[in-house]
């Protein structure tokens, strides 16, 4: 059986977008008769179920019975009630990449495609010398980076690209529309990346890229 593949959903911080974007690729590709399936390794600001896994998890099992017997909290490695930075998070240093590893592996047998949803952004340390990239390097995956529309976010998204760069990992990005409107994207914001960024789109826009990201021969 071929191994599934796995896209590790990043973004420029907190609050730009990853979870919608995530339960949207589930959703198209689930669609598409694929069984897809969710990992969320570290979650924070969790009193009792993990929000994220839950939405995540909730929206798979429409379409891969594998996860129907699933609870949240299997999906998810580690959670912690202080929303924070996992390193900040986990105040008794808990944390074993080792057992995140082995659990993406253990998801990633039950379907074709696994979204891994992380924390943050690319540089949010899980331990005092390992943050998001890592781990997605770890894991092998290819990324896809969320960037917000809002103004001033073309320096945090340049920063995050670069990083990308080289990381060396393949990977492709795309725009969160959803303040667009309210901070005259087309004026302040879109210029600069039709000029310097050729191919970007808004996250609506992925899917055609994105297959051919996930499921083409690497190059």
């Amino acid at each position: 059986m071929e191994e599934a593949k796995i896209l590790f959903v990043s973004a420029t911080g907190t609050g730009v977008g990853k979870s919608f974007v995530s339960t949207q690729i589930i959703e198209h590709f689930g669609k598409m008769g694929l069984r897809v399936g969710a990992f969320k390794p570290l979650e924070t600001g969790v009193n009792d179920m993990p929000a994220d896994a839950s939405l995540l998890l909730d929206i798979c099992k429409r379409y891969n019975p594998a996860f129907e017997k699933l609870s949240p909290k299997h999906i998810v490695s580690y959670s912690f009630k202080l929303p924070a930075a996992p390193f900040c998070a986990d105040k008794e240093h808990t944390v074993d990449i080792c057992k995140i590893i082995k659990k993406c592996k253990e998801l990633s047998k039950m379907c074709d495609l696994l979204v891994v949803e992380g924390a943050g952004g690319l540089h949010v340390p899980i331990l005092r010398d390992t943050n998001m990239l890592d781990l997605a390097k770890m894991l092998k995956a290819k990324v896809l980076l969320v960037t917000p529309s809002k103004l001033g976010c073309i320096n945090e998204t340049s920063l995050s690209l670069a990083e990308l760069e080289r990381s060396g990992l393949r990977y492709m990005w795309c725009v969160n529309s959803k303040d667009k409107k309210i901070n005259n994207f087309n004026e302040v914001t879109k210029p600069y990346y039709d000029e310097v960024y050729s191919g970007w789109c808004f996250c609506e826009d992925i899917y055609f890229k994105l297959e051919k990201m996930l499921f083409e021969a690497n190059r």
